[in-house]
């Protein structure tokens, strides 16, 4: 029986990506393993054409930055004094950060983009922001998704069920 990507199927995805002159942006090195249907766990530009989709079949998407990560945001990079961050800092770490009103919502992950003096920059953006995709995939396995993952919204693996309390 060959099931077809539909609604409440769980799909599992070969992919990689490139930005629009071929230059790879992310190999797909670890399988993408979805919860179909509109549960926000793929891009919906992506889930769109992978409906219908049996196993061995391949689609490639492009994507513009608002269908992806987004624009890229200039409000997002911030400049801090060095002595806010530990000794042991180097570009690339990640730091969470709240809202600059003090609100309670949206914390936001920076990365360190660059050290210089006593200045730290940080980008809260997606590596990812502003950027156009091609996202080619090939679908490897379908499986309807159990009542416990439908009710939850996401795939549950095997080796973590304590993580769905």
């Amino acid at each position: 029986m060959n099931i077809q990507v539909a609604k409440n199927t769980v799909v599992t995805l070969d992919y990689h990506v490139t930005d629009p002159d071929g230059e790879v942006v992310d190999e797909g090195r670890e399988a993408i393993v979805y919860l179909h249907g509109g549960y926000d766990d793929i891009f919906p530009k992506i889930e769109e054409a992978l409906q219908g989709k049996a196993v061995g079949e391949s689609v490639q998407v492009k994507l513009q930055p608002d269908e992806a990560f987004g624009d890229y945001d200039a409000q997002l990079v911030q400049i801090e004094p060095r002595k806010d961050f530990p000794k042991e800092l180097q570009v690339g770490m990640q730091f969470e950060g709240g809202p600059e009103d003090g609100g309670d919502d949206d914390f936001v992950i920076y990365r360190v983009t660059d050290i210089e003096g006593d200045k730290v920059v940080l980008d809260g953006n997606h590596p990812l922001a502003g950027m156009a995709l091609v996202f080619t995939c090939t679908v490897t396995a379908v499986r309807p998704a159990s009542a416990e993952e439908v009710e939850h919204g996401h795939v549950h693996h095997p080796d973590d069920e304590e993580s769905c309390q």
